[in-house]
């Protein structure tokens, strides 16, 4: 007597939930990439938390609260961990709609993710967008966050103007002090002439040899 009842069950289920089927989901798990060496066995128990989790989500819903493991069914499961997944009516021969199946599972997903010790990205509900964590509000207002870098930048500015006018200075400075020296050096050195040691002309006024100076020259004031 139960047989036929169980193969009745089963053939209504695999009408209901199969690949591609209205209201199914698809989900696969990436528990190895995850976990690592840590990585645990996707069995019938994982099966029935997972059918557990789902339905515990339903029951958030307005109206859902009868949802049951049960009513969660899995099919086309394999061994790289993949399956679909549909929720059926409790007192009708028919799956939810797939609107009401996500908003529950978007709604409780890292409640799914931490049984299961995964995350949005190797626990994927290929229909349902991962949920999207809330914006954070910033301690600090941001029009004080770029008040400060704008007067940052305008300190550094004016400490690089005021460091370029003082090397400038200092450049200016030391090339006139090695100008002077120059011109005292010059005006210092002693020229020599035929091995005779001579004082330089001077630039403006000149001097006057003595040896070609003519008697009357030397009386005659000039």
């Amino acid at each position: 007597m139960l047989w036929p009842l169980f193969i009745l069950v089963t053939a209504i289920h695999a009408q209901l939930c199969h690949p591609g089927a209205e209201n199914a989901f698809k989900v696969r798990l990436s528990i190895k990439t995850a976990l690592g060496e840590k990585a645990y066995a996707w069995d019938i128990n994982e099966e029935y938390l997972f059918r557990a989790m789902v339905a515990f989500s339903m029951r958030k819903l307005p109206k859902r609260e009868a949802t049951e493991v049960a009513h969660v069914l899995l099919c086309n499961v394999t061994q790289r961990v993949s399956f679909w997944f549909v929720v059926t009516d409790p007192s009708k021969n028919h799956t939810l709609p797939a609107a009401e199946v996500q908003s529950a599972i978007r709604m409780n997903r890292n409640r799914i993710n931490n049984a299961f010790s995964l995350n949005d990205r190797t626990l994927e509900f290929l229909k349902i967008p991962s949920t999207l964590e809330p914006p954070t509000d910033p301690s600090v207002p941001i029009w004080i966050i770029i008040f400060g870098v704008i007067f940052c930048m305008v300190i550094v500015a004016i400490t690089l103007l005021i460091l370029s006018g003082i090397w400038e200075s200092r450049r200016k400075n030391a090339e006139l002090s090695q100008l002077i020296d120059a011109e005292d050096r010059c005006e210092n050195m002693i020229t020599i002439e035929n091995g005779i040691p001579c004082n330089p002309l001077d630039a403006k006024g000149g001097r006057i040899n003595d040896a070609f100076v003519t008697e009357d020259e030397r009386l005659t004031p000039l």
